[in-house]
């Protein structure tokens, strides 16, 4: 573990250990004379206020955006979020345009993505592999790299074990290294050969190489090499290539540079963080199985996204009738004990006993999780025999060829027969009916209110929010049918959110602080997948947790030593430039500085700013408002430590990179660009900036 030192570490850890209280206002001359104390208001004031909205309700305040909600009001700004479709999304839409197969089909993602099932039927001749084109060499590459990995798969098996061996260990420790299977390698000549066609010519080459020459081809491609190779290619030429590399790589990585583009760009803040906790509060791990990372596209596209900011149970319902979830809690082989297809596998059980199909029956997953995660909370009322009730009216649903990427389908066969009792309510014999009337049912208890209540509260008000505030949202809650946008009016109209005490309180988990983070640079972002990185390093890879309660709001999950060098590292990265493909600029603020220190019309030298004035300059920049003295002192302390041993020097120099404690730092700040770099990433990994 990393033993964290100098005087921003310790800060950090007793910062984020402490929660820091807001700023108070001056007090004037005439106050400071009277006797009577001054009074301070509980409540945030001015700047002070639309930062804490900012950094509550979006992935945190870009340049500029103070200043924007300052200018329309807070109020109004508050209710343009509530109504994502009035707002311009033009500039995000440009955007997503360079991940195409984001808007297909889970049935057009897997014909044209092919996954691993898809091309495992194709090689068992049970699925037609296309004739011509694109798509056959899609299907004949990944058939190729299928038999290499099933190879060498078996020449690891049939290595014998070493002399002396008890079988004590497992099986991967009991097998000796092999040599990976030899693959010819690519033509230097070839490579070259191809870089320099057009990009039509270049896809219409990768096309017509045989499997063995383009798996070649493409492990071959490092760097420049891989970068040059899709340049100048439209989004679709550039899906081209993925697919014909690797197609159940490329969906996961349009996936994921979907939805960090998104949290980063959307002028729909408010959206995106909901769908950020819908996400979370209805889980579905990306790894369920090969399949699920196609159902997840349409499962954010068209089911959570669209119902972030409406009725609970509108959205409650489309989850229930997802494949997405329907296949990660097991409810699509959910089988009613006594259905005509429990009788049918009774039957086939007695005439062929060793039949796979004689183990279909009930499953509880996703009736126990609808009422312990998804609606009630585990102190929602219920029973285990409600459980089972509910999982036997949830039999049925059911996915249509679920690795064909199938949508829902009810299948009566399946279903248990009969009327159930769930928490006193009896439920008659009434098919798929049965099911939506329960989740209606759940969607209206007094528990739910107050269960969701609690964690909209904890996302956006502190780990131990206010009783009185729950209740308050739990009642518009039922007097609104369960509108969510009603909810969140009145958690942003209530004064324990306003409260002094909630002003920065909250730790930013992995994917707040990586967003915000570019977000507060302004950073020009030309790959994404350094952030995804990131994330992933801090613990918080995008749809990668595994149980369905998902990842946890609360500071005690995400603040520890390894937490705050990872932190500290990508703050530090990010505004050293050390990412590919992501470039900030710290000076182009201010029209009196650049990146060199001589003036670009006399080429004179002038005057370098201090690191105090480039500080206060950055800290504007970057945190929205005025940090802690002690915040202060410690970042220009730890700039002073690491430009001490190198002289001021108006010529670049190279940056080394240190290490203290785990923590990279760049050393030598010889420019003004390298101050400015150096004080950012003080300034980005500081406590302030890791607080919502």
């Amino acid at each position: 573990m990393h033993r964290i030192r100098g005087p921003l570490a310790a800060l950090m850890s007793l910062s984020l250990a402490c929660p820091p209280r807001a700023i108070p206002a001056p007090i004037n001359d005439t106050a400071r004379a009277s006797a009577r104390p001054a009074y301070h208001s509980g409540q945030l004031q001015g700047d002070q206020r639309i930062l804490h909205a900012l950094n509550r309700f979006t992935f945190g305040p870009r340049p500029g955006d103070l200043d924007q909600v300052r200018s329309i009001g807070l109020d109004r700004w508050f209710n343009q979020q509530l109504h994502p479709a009035q707002l311009d999304q033009s500039a995000l839409q440009a955007r997503l345009a360079a991940y195409p197969a984001m808007q297909w089909s889970s049935d057009d993602l897997l014909r044209r993505l092919p996954s691993n099932p898809i091309i495992r039927q194709a090689i068992a001749g049970k699925l037609a592999v296309p004739e011509s084109g694109v798509l056959h060499a899609v299907y004949e590459n990944a058939m190729y790299r299928m038999a290499q990995k099933k190879e060498e798969k078996e020449k690891n098996a049939a290595q014998p074990s070493s002399p002396g061996d008890t079988g004590a260990k497992d099986d991967k420790a009991m097998m000796p290294a092999s040599p990976a299977i030899e693959n010819p390698a690519a033509d230097p000549v070839l490579l070259a050969d191809v870089l320099a066609l057009s990009p039509q010519e270049r896809i219409a080459r990768l096309v017509a190489m045989q499997p063995a020459e383009a798996d070649a081809f493409f492990k071959s491609l490092r760097g420049p090499r891989r970068t040059a190779l899709t340049a100048g290619m439209p989004p679709a030429l550039k899906e081209t290539v993925a697919a014909l590399e690797n197609p159940e790589r490329a969906v996961v990585e349009e996936l994921i540079a979907q939805r960090l583009t998104r949290d980063i760009y959307s002028s729909a803040q408010l959206q995106e963080v909901m769908t950020d906790f819908w996400l979370n509060h209805f889980n579905v791990f990306l790894h369920k199985n090969e399949t699920t990372p196609y159902y997840l596209v349409s499962y954010e596209r068209d089911v959570i996204r669209p119902h972030a900011l409406g009725k609970f149970e509108d959205l409650l319902e489309s989850v229930a009738h997802s494949p997405a979830m329907l296949v990660y809690l097991d409810n699509a082989a959910s089988t009613g004990p006594d259905s005509p297809a429990a009788e049918h596998a009774k039957m086939n059980a007695w005439r062929n006993p060793d039949s796979k199909k004689n183990h279909q029956g009930l499953n509880e997953n996703y009736a126990r999780e609808l009422m312990e995660l998804h609606t009630l909370g585990v102190n929602g009322g219920y029973s285990q025999a409600d459980v089972i009730q509910v999982a036997r009216i949830l039999t049925g649903w059911t996915v249509d060829r679920p690795q064909r990427g199938g949508e829902f389908r009810f299948d009566p066969n399946r279903h248990q027969p009969g009327t159930k009792k769930v928490m006193g309510q009896k439920f008659k014999e009434g098919g798929e009916r049965e099911g939506r009337d329960l989740l209606h049912f759940l969607a209206t208890r007094p528990a739910t209110a107050r269960f969701l209540s609690r964690k909209l509260a904890v996302r956006f008000v502190s780990d131990d929010p206010p009783p009185a505030l729950i209740e308050q949202m739990a009642r518009s809650y039922l007097s609104s049918g369960g509108d969510i946008s009603a909810v969140l009016k009145t958690l942003f109209h209530s004064p324990e959110f306003w409260s002094t005490s909630a002003y920065r309180a909250k730790i930013k988990t992995p994917l707040e602080y990586v967003i915000s983070t570019v977000r507060a640079g302004n950073a020009d972002i030309a790959n994404l997948r350094p952030l995804a990185e990131a994330m992933r390093e801090m613990g918080m890879p995008l749809y990668g947790a595994v149980p369905p309660t998902g990842y946890k709001w609360e500071a005690a999950e995400w603040v520890s030593t390894g937490a705050l060098v990872n932190r500290m590292n990508f703050a530090l990265s990010l505004a050293a430039n050390r990412l590919p493909g992501i470039t900030t600029n710290w000076s182009t603020s201010s029209p009196a500085l650049s990146s060199s220190d001589s003036d670009p019309q006399t080429g004179n030298p002038r005057p370098r700013p201090s690191p105090q004035s480039e500080e206060s300059r950055l800290e504007s920049l970057l945190i929205g408002g005025p940090i802690s003295a002690t915040t202060r002192s410690a970042v220009l302390q730890q700039f002073e430590t690491q430009s001490a041993s190198t002289p001021v020097s108006p010529a670049p120099a190279q940056p080394l990179t240190i290490q203290m404690s785990g923590v990279a730092q760049n050393h030598a700040p010889a420019t003004l660009e390298k101050q400015d770099q150096l004080l950012a990433g003080l300034l980005l990994g500081s406590p302030e900036s890791q607080r919502r």
